[in-house]
């Protein structure tokens, strides 16, 4: 916009066919909506009051924006395709939009005058004259073209980062959901696990308790009082004492027998059983003290 109001009137008495003058006019930026309300009949362009439509005036051959104050151009500013003459010289500038880089037919281009990036301000060069103007215009469209180059190579690397981020998140996220479904997996193996064995031990503790009814019965019954019964003696030792206590016996049954012949019959006065009573009551007296047969007859009145 123009600084005091009243400039924007007299921009039709600038334009002089297809060129527009609008030099030592103490802009601070490009008048765009005083250039569509004033000019569009005479640009023959049809054109909305926004700010953007400045750039859509691509007929302007020639654009005069020196001695101003412009700290900057529209960042659309290359749709002015068929610019061949631009003059900014004397302005704030620092830098050109990357878009400068489309003004293919730019043939001429001053920029003295401007605070320009160093690197810019370089490949400027001065313009002293027609010539220098000239290959000013050439290369700074070089050196915009490659810094557009340069920014789309800077945006498809972000682009590749941005998706090589991506592929890693989505590689991720899909490790962690088989990591997910891994842990579910082996929870679901113990849990199933846990079961067969409480399955299994259900089923042997079962076996048990089948089997101890059948051992009960086949254990020896206790007795009333409950105390534990004897356990009988090996048999080499039961067998042992049985054939002393046969021998035993045997001879008590001969002895007795005597006796009871000797004293009970009437054979009492013969002298064989006179001598029998005496060794028979000799024997007694002397058994009587003898260890051995009290412990056989002590044994054998506990069996």
């Amino acid at each position: 916009m123009t600084k005091t109001g009243s400039k924007g009137g007299n921009l039709r008495d600038k334009l002089d066919g297809n060129e527009l003058d609008l030099s030592l006019s103490d802009l601070n930026e490009v008048p765009v909506k005083e250039l569509v309300s004033t000019i569009p009949r005479a640009l023959g362009a049809h054109l909305l009051l926004t700010p953007s439509d400045f750039c859509g005036l691509t007929h302007l051959v020639k654009l005069d924006l020196s001695k101003n104050k412009l700290q900057q151009l529209p960042a659309d500013f290359g749709r002015l395709v068929n610019l061949q003459h631009l003059d900014l010289l004397n302005n704030r500038l620092v830098t050109l939009p990357v878009s400068f880089a489309q003004l293919k037919n730019l043939k001429w281009l001053d920029l003295k005058d401007n605070p320009l990036d160093p690197v810019l301000a370089k490949v400027a060069g001065d313009c002293l004259d027609e010539k220098q103007c000239k290959q000013c215009a050439n290369k700074v469209l070089q050196h915009m073209k490659a810094v557009q180059a340069d920014q789309e190579r800077e945006r498809q690397r972000r682009l590749e980062v941005e998706r090589e981020a991506e592929k890693k998140r989505e590689a991720k996220q899909q490790a962690k959901e088989a990591k997910e479904r891994e842990l579910r997996k082996r929870e679901k193996a113990e849990e199933k696990e846990r079961r067969r064995k409480e399955y299994d031990a259900q089923k042997a503790s079962k076996r048990e308790q089948e089997k101890k009814p059948k051992k009960e019965t086949n254990q020896a019954p206790k007795s009333k009082s409950g105390s534990r019964p004897r356990k009988p003696p090996p048999r080499k030792h039961n067998r042992s004492w049985a054939v002393l206590k046969g021998l035993l016996l045997l001879l008590l049954l001969c002895v007795a027998g005597g006796l009871v012949v000797c004293r009970v019959t009437g054979l009492q006065q013969q002298p064989l059983c006179t001598s029998v009573n005496a060794i028979y009551d000799n024997a007694v007296q002397g058994l009587r003290h003898h260890e051995i047969l009290q412990w056989v007859l002590q044994t054998d009145s506990q069996q």
